[in-house]
């Protein structure tokens, strides 16, 4: 009886790589996340409506949301020509722009929280020539968008970079060479191949700046109700034993930025199956 040739595998079977899986995704991410609803749970259904709805907590999801959606839009539209530039053309000092894109990645949060209120205060380099235009950055809530696009950057451009890198040039040239403009160029030949990609680097710098701290601290100001973002304010519950209200606003966040990412990524899925129609 001849027996039938099979696929060396490198790593274990499926059943122990599985198990490893779940267990490791347990231990690291499902039971710390389940402390966050069991520990909230013990305010009661009206404690944690309470603690959620106050007005200084709906003022700090405000901002938190806003200020972090603004970042990832910013960084989707320039980070799309950072990676453009990067893979398409060859000048002097590209290696050393193409390693300072994963600046925000290497530099503490903390030191470039300070690093960006020392240039946006109003004394600074750059927030003295814009407090003279009538544009204050530090300490209102436009500061915590600039830190926050600060931080996203790297995501939609190393994202993006794999991707163009692939496209073919020989298509664009076929589309210009039929008499397509550039506007017809980037809507019909490359979205439809960076589309997921770019989609997947909004939705990463916009989950990172939902849970940013380090460098918002310093720049904000930290003002109840102003520029006071949710990080923020459930440092402070810590800071004052009311860690039943810290978790109900962690669990807010935490199913909002869920529900935000699920969201895209349904997104990301149906622009694939459409691409590839």
């Amino acid at each position: 009886m001849r027996v039938p040739w099979k696929r060396p595998r490198v790593l274990p079977g499926f059943g122990l790589t599985l198990g490893y899986t779940l267990f490791y995704l347990s231990v690291i991410v499902l039971i710390p996340l389940s402390t966050l609803f069991l520990k909230s749970a013990t305010l009661g259904m009206s404690g944690f409506w309470a603690a959620v709805t106050a007005p200084r907590v709906l003022a700090s999801y405000k901002l938190t949301l806003g200020a972090s959606l603004a970042g990832a839009v910013i960084n989707a539209f320039f980070g799309l020509i950072v990676a453009w530039v990067l893979v398409r053309y060859r000048f002097p000092g590209h290696r050393l722009v193409d390693a300072l894109v994963d600046l925000p990645f290497a530099l503490p949060t903390a030191v470039a929280g300070i690093v960006l209120t020392t240039l946006y205060a109003e004394t600074g380099w750059l927030g003295r020539p814009l407090a003279q235009a009538g544009i204050k950055v530090a300490f209102t809530p436009l500061g915590v968008a600039v830190a926050l696009t600060f931080i996203g950057l790297p995501f939609v451009v190393r994202t993006l970079q794999p991707v163009i890198d692939s496209l073919e040039p020989e298509f664009e040239e076929a589309a210009a060479s039929l008499g397509a403009s550039r506007l017809q160029i980037f809507r019909r030949v490359i979205l439809p191949a960076i589309l997921p990609a770019w989609i997947t680097g909004f939705a990463l710098a916009f989950a990172r700046a939902l849970g940013e701290y380090g460098s918002v601290v310093f720049i904000a100001g930290n003002m109840p109700m102003r520029t006071e973002i949710s990080a923020l304010l459930i440092i402070t519950k810590l800071e004052q034993y009311d860690y039943a209200g810290a978790t109900a606003i962690a669990v807010v966040m935490l199913v909002a930025s869920f529900v935000l990412l699920l969201a895209i990524n349904r997104f990301q899925s149906w622009s694939i199956r459409l691409t590839s129609d």
